[in-house]
């Protein structure tokens, strides 16, 4: 299934759906308390390449709502956040919350304290990422002198997201709050970086995205930038095992890593350049991509789940 193709959201009682992503649905909430909310659930699909997999992954979604409802608690003193309660329809109890209604930034808040991925790409042509110039000799992996802000804009569906300038970010949503938005995502990366750390998990790079409530008529007071989404998830951030950090290579990662290189090895069969989707997973790669998407969440909270 290509990112057009997502199964259709199943119908929950008191809620219309609206939208669905590579991973979360997207409804309003019609009936009680919080009649004109949002409702996000998320599933256990997963993504790569471009493509929804038929094959989900068990637990997924409600480790990820776990993972972020544990670092919105980390993190409540530098920025609030959209949850509002996590009093949900049975169905999708545990892996959804109710959240409020935002105006969204139109950008990726990107923090990277490592360097690897697009950014790397990046440095390799121009020994920038993002315009923003970095010592020579950094290798896949290298610890950054300190933490950079590296915004994306963001990609309609099934496209990537491309990195910008900070320069293209003020021009987007004026000096400000880009500055707002660099300094929150810079203060939330070096919060979640040290406690993670502290785990023994490094924290490479992170996606933030945030957005303010609907101005109120007469209300000359601007809105907070609350921060939105997921937070600090596998999904949308980069963890490596601290004790097995190399600079120089590929680092092993809490992510769906392990799905792209089955899909890309010999014993998958599959052809990237075909057009096609990769075939269905097998047991033994659905099973260690849960694995770590769970050693990444009983490890960083402490909890089990």
């Amino acid at each position: 299934m290509t990112l057009a193709n997502i199964p259709p959201a199943p119908e929950l009682p008191g809620a219309r759906h609206l939208h669905s992503g590579k991973v979360r649905d997207l409804y309003e909430v019609t009936d009680g308390e919080h009649a004109g909310k949002l409702l996000m659930v998320a599933s256990d699909r997963l993504s790569i390449f471009d493509f929804v997999l038929e094959t989900t992954i068990p637990d997924k979604g409600e480790i990820l709502t776990r993972m972020s409802l544990w670092w919105f608690d980390q993190l409540a003193d530098l920025v609030p956040n959209h949850v509002i309660s996590t009093d949900v329809p049975e169905a999708v109890r545990g892996r959804a919350v109710i959240c409020e209604r935002l105006d969204m930034f139109p950008v990726e808040c990107v923090a990277r304290g490592y360097l690897t991925g697009s950014g790397l790409l990046d440095y390799r042509a121009s020994g920038e990422v993002c315009g923003v110039a970095l010592p020579a000799g950094l290798e896949d992996g290298s610890r950054l002198p300190a933490p950079i802000f590296t915004p994306a804009t963001k990609a309609e569906l099934g496209d990537h997201d491309e990195n910008v300038s900070f320069d293209a970010i003020v021009e987007t949503v004026g000096s400000g709050t880009a500055e707002t938005l660099r300094d929150l995502t810079l203060a939330v990366y070096g919060r979640a970086e040290e406690i993670a750390r502290e785990r023994g998990i490094i924290l490479a790079d992170t996606k933030l995205e945030f957005g303010v409530l609907p101005a109120v008529a007469g209300d000359v007071t601007p809105p907070p930038i609350v921060l939105a989404d997921e937070v600090l998830t596998p999904d949308s951030s980069r963890y490596w095992p601290a004790d097995d950090w190399q600079p120089g290579r590929t680092q092993p990662s809490y992510d769906k890593q392990i799905v792209r290189n089955w899909a890309l090895s010999l014993e998958s069969g599959w052809d990237r350049s075909s057009g096609e989707a990769p075939p269905p997973l097998p047991a033994e790669v659905i099973e260690r991509t849960r694995s770590r998407y769970l050693e990444a969440y009983e490890r960083l909270t402490g909890e089990r789940f």
